[in-house]
């Protein structure tokens, strides 16, 4: 699979088989997250992979927007020093692992862990030293069913050449119809 390609296909996955996910996969996702940029080249961040059961579903019912940890086959968890870009590099470790899953046929959804309520549990119950941050929880598994990646925003609608130019984001097609009429008939544009 082509780098595009994953993008265009990463969606995140809340339903999963009960099959395992092989060893040597999860070390070929946790490879991809250490092979994120890293400010500073510090490279903050270490891996908790969970498989055991019992973990899965005790974090299902600590992790109030995990509760779908229980179906899946592992946990990746991703945790930074407390350093000065700790979130941007994690977030990077979590992206890479997140495409590289898409790119083996996984599906995988990111869990926020830093600044969530639940996170000084989690690195509690992981046994986490002092000076580490939770970044995120990232289920993974064989998907349950096909899906696809939700709508997202047109790129015409996000990208802004030399300064940030304000528009409004109207997604109803009516309003959209009546504002580009009103714009036409404009005396402005006469």
């Amino acid at each position: 699979m082509q780098t595009f390609d994953a993008i265009e296909k990463r969606h995140s996955t809340r339903e999963y088989k009960d099959r395992p996910v092989p060893k040597e996969m999860l070390e070929a996702l946790v490879d991809a997250g250490r092979r994120a940029p890293s400010a500073r080249a510090i490279e903050p961040w270490e891996f908790v992979v969970i498989t055991e059961r019992k973990i899965l579903d005790a974090f299902a019912a600590l992790i109030s927007t995990g509760t779908f940890l229980n179906q899946a086959s592992a946990c990746i968890v991703v945790l930074c020093e407390d350093v000065k870009y700790y979130l941007e590099d994690g977030s990077a470790a979590t992206e890479n692992i997140l495409l590289a899953s898409t790119d083996l046929g996984l599906g995988t959804c990111w869990i926020a862990g830093d600044k969530k309520e639940y996170a000084a549990d989690v690195l509690k119950f992981l046994d986490v030293p002092d000076g580490y941050k939770l970044i995120s929880l990232v289920a993974v598994g064989w998907p349950a069913r096909a899906s696809h990646q939700h709508k997202k925003r047109k790129l015409d609608e996000v990208i802004h050449w030399n300064r940030f130019v304000k528009r409004p984001v109207i997604k109803d097609p009516r309003v959209c119809r009546i504002l580009a009429e009103a714009e036409k008939n404009s005396p402005s544009k006469k």
